[in-house]
């Protein structure tokens, strides 16, 4: 065992989606569970499922690369994103808001905030909490019908600059200083 930053490496992993070897946390761990749920008890199939998706933030000239945990895509539609992180779910609901608005060119419908524990499923328009709990993540054939009704709002470039300002504030500054997920970049 070895630490990194604060997470405490147990060895090594592999992803339940890709095959992958990735370093065994607590988090990672949390992480697995929640795709293992998707494909399991959702119905969702390893290919609609994307994790680990990159995402660039900015805030005026400073600019990082964060890690969105999970999405779903159906019909080439972004229908879903689930964030992880530990403790309180609250805390979590504006930067998912934020990445809902950013992963993609329209406003992804369902927002999914979770500590592997339990869950919040917001509205992606109007940030709403909808439900609680790990068994209230919509399956693939309620999401499905979402996305048949849905109208996929455009973000607009001036929403898209500050929720990625949002974003920045919440995950790059606001991030334990120990944490090695974000990259920053240089502008230079």
């Amino acid at each position: 065992m070895s630490a990194v930053g604060h997470h405490l490496v147990l060895g090594q992993l592999e992803d339940y989606l890709t095959g992958e070897r990735l370093r065994d946390t607590h988090d990672e761990r949390y992480r697995q569970k929640l795709a293992r749920i998707l494909v399991e008890s959702c119905g969702y199939s390893k290919g609609e499922i994307l994790s680990r998706v990159p995402l660039l933030v900015s805030a005026g000239k400073r600019r990082a690369r964060i890690t969105v945990d999970l999405s779903i895509i159906i019909h080439s539609k972004t229908g879903m994103v689930l964030q992880y992180g530990p403790g309180s779910l609250v805390t979590r609901y504006r930067p998912a808001l934020a990445i809902s608005r950013m992963i993609a060119p329209y406003q992804v419908p369902v927002v999914v905030v979770t500590n592997g524990e339990t869950a919040d499923i917001l509205d992606g328009k109007t940030g709403r909490s909808v439900a609680t709990g790990l068994t209230s993540i919509p399956g693939r054939e309620a999401l499905l019908a979402l996305i048949n009704r849905h109208e996929f709002e455009a973000i607009s470039t001036k929403r898209f600059e500050m929720e990625s300002r949002i974003l920045y504030a919440f995950e790059v500054d606001g991030r334990c200083p120990c944490d090695d997920d974000v990259c920053l970049e240089d502008l230079a």
